[in-house]
């Protein structure tokens, strides 16, 4: 897997890596029903020219627990407070906000959304949670306790995946993007475009805020991309493939998608839509 820095190879090295690389994606379309592809082709092939290009780290990732997860949930947000998952699932008429045990995948708490919202990502932000809508250019505001609606807020275009470094809402519409918002009026305070070297990476999705920097899923990729909320400028990348070598052969699974981080144990998680699994992982340099 990939694991070295691209600008630590010598000519010669860089085109052995570069051809490996190839090779395993031919071999990857060519046998799709392979345990480690195990799920929808449609997320089993990386941004091979951005990845084959790129001059920054590139991660993979060892699984240290798997959790119990909802094959029902088409997983949009997700983050961990206080020792439990929140997580959003989207779908009109099927969107809901839950919070779930980690160990068990229980539900505890669960609001069903109106049926109009397709919802996307959320967000804790002081006591409150922040749920987006996709297409309905609306941000459904919660008590974070209660789960009771608050208020609603208009914005322009699409919502996809939602964070916070603390001061501002972060959101991603699925471009190569991500806006800052002003937590009471949501209004864009300032936006950044995420780069690698020169070239845009787009598709940006669920977010989270890691120790400094955005986490984004790539929309159809087994990817994380770390990002410098200062420029946009990509720090990092981590392939997600491996983790397809832990579900069942045969799992009717949809795009990776959900990023979640325990601050406190310096834990990460993540997952898909209708994965079985949470994963908790680490990254291998």
């Amino acid at each position: 897997m990939i694991r070295k820095e691209w600008r630590e190879r010598s000519g010669k090295d860089r085109e052995i890596f570069r051809w490996t690389v190839i090779a395993f994606f031919i071999a990857l379309s060519v046998f799709p029903s392979c345990p480690v592809f195990a799920g929808n082709n449609l997320s089993q092939s990386m941004q091979l020219s951005t990845v084959l290009k790129t001059r920054v780290p590139i991660a993979s990732v060892e699984v240290k627990n798997a959790y119990p997860h909802d094959t029902g949930a088409f997983t949009q947000g997700l983050f961990f407070y206080q020792g439990y998952f929140y997580e959003s699932t989207g779908l009109n008429d099927k969107s809901t906000l839950v919070r779930k045990e980690v160990i068990t995948g229980k539900i505890l708490q669960e609001i069903r959304i109106p049926p109009e919202y397709f919802c996307e990502g959320i967000v804790l932000f002081k006591n409150k949670i922040y749920q987006l809508t996709w297409q309905n250019e609306t941000v459904l505001i919660y008590d974070a306790r209660s789960f009771r609606e608050i208020r609603k807020i208009k914005y322009h275009g699409e919502g996809w995946g939602l964070t916070s470094d603390g001061k501002y809402l972060l959101m991603s519409n699925g471009s190569s993007n991500i806006t800052f918002h002003d937590p009471d009026s949501f209004k864009v305070v300032r936006k950044i475009q995420v780069r690698d070297g020169n070239a845009e990476v787009g598709k940006l999705n669920e977010l989270e805020f890691i120790k400094g920097e955005i986490w984004a899923n790539i929309y159809m990729e087994d990817l994380i991309v770390r990002i410098s909320p200062k420029n946009g400028r990509v720090n990092g990348w981590i392939d997600l493939s491996a983790l397809r070598s832990y579900l069942p052969m045969n799992a009717r699974v949809d795009v990776i998608n959900g990023i979640a981080y325990d601050a406190k144990e310096d834990r990460i998680f993540v997952t898909g839509k209708y994965w079985p699994k949470v994963f908790e992982i680490k990254l291998s340099r």
